[in-house]
């Protein structure tokens, strides 16, 4: 299906494009159409998940691809744990996928609202030192290369093109199938629990070590850590979900509605945020549960906001955090919104922020209607200076010559970006500055 234009923009309302033609296709040959048409017509060509980037990555000004109808299971195989799974399948859809085959994924965010191709591309990740990103599950992948040709990526067929192609930012070619390494399905057995932010942060180590996934989230104007441990159990454990009631009030009414007044109110009377912070954290952040994996390690998040993240160097993150507190104090900023630290093992993926190294990700939000610029920008000075490196589908401001230093694996990227799609077909102006010309 073809159209033209209407405005495209994400999910943060940070991005957004009026592109020349939006096209639908059906199925990967008809992304290969599409491709090809674009590339006759020397239009550049992007396609586009759900939108839940921050950044311009998914800024489509020639021919955007919707590939919400290239959904959906491709083939699996229950004694291997492998799954392919077209490009466009969302997160919150695969659980279903896979149970008949007693298989889950082996992480992941705590969003899942993204399309797989969009959230491997990216870098999106969850928490949990022993796991790595979502594109650590990746075994194989099929994209359309510029030329209009299928490449097919995996241990068999061009396989030392995985690391790169994995976490490959769209910019190397349109992804239609991806293969993941699926594990038995599993539970958790979770408890979130408020705990002194000192005495959190004096023993993070152990806190990391002692969980199969943990992390926590800090209200500005509080000194209480809410933090998130999970430990994981065979699917045969007994489950104790949260009740259907008290699950809603949590999860629905305070999280979401009260919490979307919250932020509205605080920009216009932004003294009222910290008291409602403070009330917030004695509000929520309590309970114990054992429920199926996604069930635990997702949550609906319908208030609107813009990220920015950073990966550390695991040993890092205690000043990094510190720093940061001190700079919300020092400014005398009302910051709304929480800031959230997860841990996860270092891989080998080429443009992974956690590659070669274990990493601790502290993430700062703003409400989308707040100006982030100032915290953003402070903020994103106390990360470099501690070794870190930027989601790529939240908000920064580094280029190039800045990633470059990042990655081992920088220029290698860009060589095989330069083989694959010389003529920049699948780039746009957020590419062009994070990856040069």
């Amino acid at each position: 299906m073809t159209r033209i234009g209407g405005t495209w923009q994400n999910w943060g309302r940070s991005a957004s494009v009026r592109p020349l033609r939006v096209e639908r296709p059906r199925s990967p040959e008809g992304v290969q159409r599409a491709v090809l048409a674009a590339v006759n017509h020397g239009l550049t060509v992007k396609a586009v998940g759900a939108g839940h980037s921050f950044t311009g990555i998914a800024v489509a000004p020639g021919v955007l691809l919707e590939l919400d109808d290239l959904q959906g299971l491709v083939s699996a195989d229950a004694a291997t744990g492998r799954v392919t799974l077209l490009a466009g399948t969302r997160l919150h859809r695969i659980p279903r996928l896979l149970a008949p085959f007693g298989l889950a994924m082996e992480n992941l965010g705590d969003i899942d609202r993204q399309s797989i191709a969009g959230a491997i591309s990216t870098g999106t990740h969850g928490t949990g030192a022993r796991f790595g990103g979502l594109a650590t599950q990746v075994v194989g992948l099929t994209m359309i290369t510029a030329a209009g040709e299928f490449l097919r990526i995996d241990e068999t067929e061009n396989s030392e093109l995985l690391p790169a192609a994995a976490v490959g930012l769209g910019a190397l070619g349109i992804i239609v199938e991806v293969t993941l390494q699926c594990v038995p399905a599993f539970v958790l057995e979770a408890v979130d629990e408020p705990m002194p932010l000192d005495a959190v942060l004096a023993d993070i180590d152990h806190h990391v070590a002692a969980s199969d996934h943990f992390e926590f989230y800090w209200f500005p104007h509080t000194d209480v850590a809410l933090t998130k441990r999970q430990r994981r159990l065979p699917e045969s454990a007994v489950r104790a979900p949260l009740p259907v009631v008290g699950k809603w009030v949590d999860e629905t009414l305070l999280a979401n509605g009260v919490y979307r007044v919250v932020c509205a109110a605080g920009q216009l009377v932004p003294a009222i945020t910290p008291p409602l912070s403070r009330l917030a954290v004695k509000l929520t952040g309590d309970r114990a549960y054992t429920d199926r994996s996604h069930r635990v390690l997702t949550q609906s998040r319908t208030v609107r906001f813009r990220e920015m993240e950073y990966a550390l160097p695991a040993e890092n993150v205690v000043p990094a955090f510190r720093a940061l507190q001190e700079l919300i104090d020092s400014r005398g900023w009302r910051i709304e919104f929480p800031v959230e630290v997860r841990f996860a093992a270092e891989d080998d993926r080429w443009l992974s922020t956690a590659h070669g190294r274990a990493s601790a990700y502290i993430a700062v939000h703003r409400y989308w209607r707040a100006d982030p610029t100032e915290y953003f920008g402070a903020v994103e000075a106390i990360m470099r200076a501690h070794g870190g490196r930027p989601h790529w589908g939240k908000l920064h401001t580094l280029t190039a010559d800045a990633l470059r230093e990042s990655y081992p694996r920088f220029d290698d990227f860009v060589a095989l970006r330069e083989r694959l799609d010389p003529d920049r077909r699948f780039g746009n102006r957020h590419l062009e500055r994070v990856l040069g010309d």
